[in-house]
């Protein structure tokens, strides 16, 4: 193997001779030639002079420094001292007051007056419920210089049953109410023009008597996990002694959506009202025409989709409200108006803006409604209507405000508005003329009012000022001032122009506690003609500004056991709320409530 490798080296070696022959024998003269090769110099940083002198600092100050060193002079030192830990420091607690489910109230004053409320409700699982709630407020009148019967009696039940669960609630409810009222506001010279003992005739033969019965059904349901929001249903039934009835049906879904991260909301209302009067108001100008009596019946359809923004300080509510009316009947005194549609479309547009956090909250807004008015909400405002009203719904095309909020200081918050509202139907109550004809109807005789229609612009200013002084005192005032234009009636008939309020709550310790609310309401105008004994000139009624002052007291002798002392009217006024009609001068009413668990 050795020899192998020896060879082969050997004959390498052999190879590379051979070729180094033929290449010196292929190039054997290649000449001679001179080449001078120039290189510019470059230096290096070898051949830089160097300056190798220390500088001389001529500067007293700057000495050597001496070193110094730090040692730590440490003996140790007995000390029996154990820290304690650390524990809250004690606050003094303000007894819970516990809350009961039921109570009772019962009251008796002046004017034979009574007032009783019975409240009572009780858990049937661990979900549902079930509540109750009777009411009752009556006076046999006794009003001064009044000459017929001013009694008034007003007694309702409300029943509920409802459940509340993590993804649904609902309730349904189910109540009555009987309501007496008497026609007794007579004019201020009635029968004047008569003898005596026809005078007393005639004012005898009046039943003044008027009953309203209401029952209701409804419910609502709200849903906390779906696109369905909430929905409530209602239907009312309201009649009087009269022959006078009305039904509605309303139902009022909402559904919420989420689109393009928007949360849009879209409310729907169904509201349909039925109306009908027996009975219809004397026609004085031709006293042998026949009498028919009015019906009326609508039906409302509305969607109203909006969505909010919010951007920082600015919050805006962006919609519309779309309305359809169908008119299904019109008569009136015999003569049909047949039906009749239309559509309505409204702004439901506001916004927010914090000008200075909560301190100071611009807010404006301009938003209109189709509003379905009844015989059940006029008797509410004025229990004198007369059983022959003519119903129609009110179209409020815009309502624009703007306003400033927020706070004075932690404890004084106020809140300023003012608006523009066009109406058109707007209701308005109007007495009715008479005449002293001993074959009129009971409300016939200038103690009733009717409802007349009219198209309005209002123009108000609005201003309230809250203040909780302490946990112990709370104050509040507010003033609301109005002009009105109207297209047909000469005044605003029984509107004001200023209205101002204020309130005081005190709980002057522990066990007492009162409180004061005065109010004032402006002069307001009416209009009345005797069709019998007409005094020219003389048919525009004014209605004095009224101020009326309210006083309470109470006492708490024990968490059950309320005893509460209220004064009404305590200037003693006889002014007049509607045309003829005086109210109840100093009253005082004396009563206790008592709460309690089965």
């Amino acid at each position: 193997m050795t020899h192998k490798i020896q060879y082969k080296i050997t004959f390498i070696f052999l190879l590379a001779g051979l070729q180094s022959t033929f290449a010196q024998k292929k190039d054997e003269n290649i000449g001679t030639e001179v080449v001078n090769v120039v290189k510019p110099y470059t230096p290096t940083i070898s051949d830089a002079f160097k300056v190798k002198e220390t500088p001389v600092i001529e500067d007293e100050e700057n000495t050597k420094k001496e070193e110094i060193q730090y040692n730590i002079f440490s003996f140790p030192v007995a000390s029996t001292f154990t820290p304690s830990k650390g524990r809250a420091a004690s606050v003094d607690k303000t007894a819970q007051e516990r809350l009961y489910k039921n109570y009772v109230t019962l009251g008796f004053g002046s004017y034979a007056s009574a007032n009783a409320e019975l409240f009572i409700t009780e858990n049937v699982s661990n979900t549902d419920y079930v509540g109750g709630m009777l009411r009752h407020q009556s006076t046999q009148g006794n009003i001064k210089d009044v000459k017929l019967d001013d009694k008034f009696y007003d007694t309702s039940l409300d029943l509920t049953y409802g459940s509340k669960k993590q993804n649904l609630s609902w309730n349904a409810d189910m109540g009555y109410q009987h309501q007496v009222y008497n026609w007794y506001g007579l004019p201020e010279f009635f029968g004047n023009n008569l003898s005596e003992a026809d005078q007393n005739t005639l004012i005898n033969s009046i039943n003044p008597q008027q009953t309203y019965h209401n029952f209701y059904i409804g419910g609502r349901v709200k849903a906390n996990e779906s696109f369905f929001n909430e929905g409530t249903f209602k239907y009312n039934r309201f009649w009087d002694a009269l022959g006078s009835e009305e039904n509605r049906f309303y139902m009022k879904p909402s559904v919420k959506l989420d689109i393009a991260d928007k949360a849009i909301t879209a409310n729907f209302t169904v509201d349909y009202l039925s109306a009908k009067f027996d009975k219809n108001y004397p026609n004085f100008e031709n006293p042998g025409a026949p009498v028919f009596g009015n019906e009326n019946s609508y039906l409302i359809l509305g969607a109203n989709p909006n969505f909010q923004i919010l951007e920082d300080d600015l919050t805006l509510n962006l919609g519309v409200d779309i309305v359809y009316l169908s008119t299904l009947k019109s008569l009136t005194n015999g003569v049909d108006a047949g039906s009749d549609s239309d559509f309505f479309i409204y702004p439901t547009v506001t916004a927010s803006y914090k000008v200075v956090g909560d301190f100071m909250i611009a807010y404006a807004g301009a938003e209109g409604g189709l509003t379905q008015n009844s015989y059940r909400d006029f008797t509410n405002i004025n229990p004198f209507v007369s059983p022959n009203t003519f119903i129609a719904p009110t179209d409020s095309q815009y309502d624009i405000y703007l306003g400033l909020k927020g706070k004075l200081s932690n404890a004084v918050s106020y809140n300023v508005r003012g608006s523009y509202l066009s109406e058109k139907n707007k209701a308005l109550f109007l007495s009715h003329d008479y005449s002293q004809d001993f074959d009129n109807e009971d409300y016939a005789y200038g103690n009733s009012f009717n409802v007349v229609y009219d198209n309005m612009k209002t123009i108000s200013f609005f201003g309230e000022l809250k203040a909780d002084f302490s946990k112990n005192v709370a104050f509040g005032i507010n003033g609301t001032f109005a002009t009105y234009n109207n297209d047909l009636q000469e005044e605003a008939w029984n509107l004001p122009q200023i209205k101002l309020g204020s309130s005081l709550d005190v709980n002057i310790t522990k066990k007492w506690f009162a409180g004061a609310n005065v109010f004032f309401v402006g002069e307001r105008m009416d209009f009345q003609i005797d069709q019998s004994f007409t005094e020219i000139g003389n048919n525009k009624k004014t209605l004095d500004g009224y101020f009326d002052a309210n006083l309470n007291l109470g006492y708490k002798y024990n968490e059950r056991l309320t005893a509460f002392l209220k004064a009404n009217n305590i200037a003693n006024q006889a002014y007049e709320r509607w045309l003829n009609y005086p109210v109840q001068q100093f009253q005082v009413v004396l009563g206790a409530s008592y709460k309690f668990d089965f």
